[in-house]
């Protein structure tokens, strides 16, 4: 392997010429500039970035931890965190906790290990306090994703929850629905929790009896959702509509209603949170909650860059909206049956 010894002797300059060029430290006149690069590319010669991260206290790179990498929401923050950081020149190291507080903490420790400016954390389900306690003592800059807390000691971003699944309650109640069925999922995800807490809102604001409406809250591992959803897909009184709050719940939801002989929109009104790339193209077309994830992920790594400035501000919390886009799903169903 080339030594920086070497660029120089070949360049004719010295080797903190070549080290201001590298660095971008200091001014080199264009023709030297030239020779440097020059020789760096004849030589193959590479610069010890762990060395250079030690000199400069910077590493140039930033961690991010997320439950479930393959979930579409997921997906699309990653992307815009991607996105963002490359235009910052930052390096972005991925980690997915698949929704194990074991493997979120030994993410964000090796992480922290590897010295990334910075970190941004989507927590896990059963997720610590302990992990928030222990980011305070460190130097890396910290923003919470998508699944935030109230009282917060970092920056956060995510969106508004409680508000579009109250209009989607009063929009299937508005067209006669008087018993739903929500498929909220596990609990302990903040998300999920505030869209299920919407939707209590939106039945006590569409004037509906809460005791004849069905929350199914489990973990999408468990084999007793699939069970919950067919008992609610029977329900002898006679459930017209089904909301499902994730993807992978729309999913799961789906496939009972299909197995059960039934279908969307004949036999239930349908709508999901997040949902799929291109809804519209599915048949029916499926009224879908639609959050900004990619923007999302944009936001969190704007948070980032201004503790990597050295703001001093206040913890800030960003709730970003979302929109609703209403399709076939829950616009053909006929109540009289």
């Amino acid at each position: 392997m080339a030594t920086i010894v070497e660029v120089a002797a070949l360049a004719g300059v010295s080797t903190s010429t070549v080290s201001h060029v590298l660095n971008e430290t200091r001014h080199v006149e264009p023709a030297t500039r030239r020779r440097v690069l020059e020789a760096i590319e004849k030589t193959s010669y590479r610069q010890d970035a762990l060395a250079r991260a030690m000199r400069r206290s910077r590493t140039d790179s930033i961690g991010l931890v997320i439950p479930d990498a393959g979930e579409p929401a997921f997906a699309e923050m990653v992307h815009g965190v991607e996105h963002a950081a490359a235009k910052l020149g930052l390096t972005l190291l991925l980690s997915n906790s698949a929704e194990s507080a074991e493997r979120e903490s030994k993410a964000v420790r090796v992480l922290l290990e590897r010295r990334v400016d910075g970190l941004i954390l989507a927590r896990s389900a059963n997720s610590s306090r302990d992990i928030v306690d222990d980011l305070r003592g460190e130097n890396a800059a910290v923003v919470l994703l998508d699944r935030m807390s109230p009282d917060s000691p970092f920056d956060q971003v995510g969106t508004e929850n409680r508000q579009p699944m109250r209009s989607l309650v009063s929009h299937l109640a508005s067209a006669g629905h008087r018993r739903m069925v929500l498929v909220a999922g596990d609990m302990r995800v903040p998300t999920l929790r505030e869209r299920a807490d919407g939707f209590a809102m939106g039945i006590v604001e569409a004037g509906l009896d809460i005791s004849e409406q069905t929350v199914i809250a489990s973990d999408q591992t468990d084999p007793s959702l699939a069970e919950a959803i067919t008992r609610a897909v029977s329900d002898p009184r006679r459930p017209t509509a089904f909301i499902a709050c994730s993807t992978v719940l729309a999913v799961a939801t789906l496939e009972r209603v299909k197995a059960a002989g039934k279908a969307i929109p004949r036999d239930f009104a349908f709508a999901t949170f997040d949902g799929f790339s291109h809804s519209d193209l599915f048949e029916p077309s499926i009224t879908t909650v639609r959050q900004p994830a990619f923007e999302v992920g944009v936001a969190a790594v704007d948070l980032l860059k201004d503790r990597l400035a050295g703001s001093t501000s206040l913890p800030r919390t960003v709730h970003l909206a979302q929109t609703i886009e209403y399709r076939d799903s829950t616009g053909r169903f006929e109540l009289a049956r």
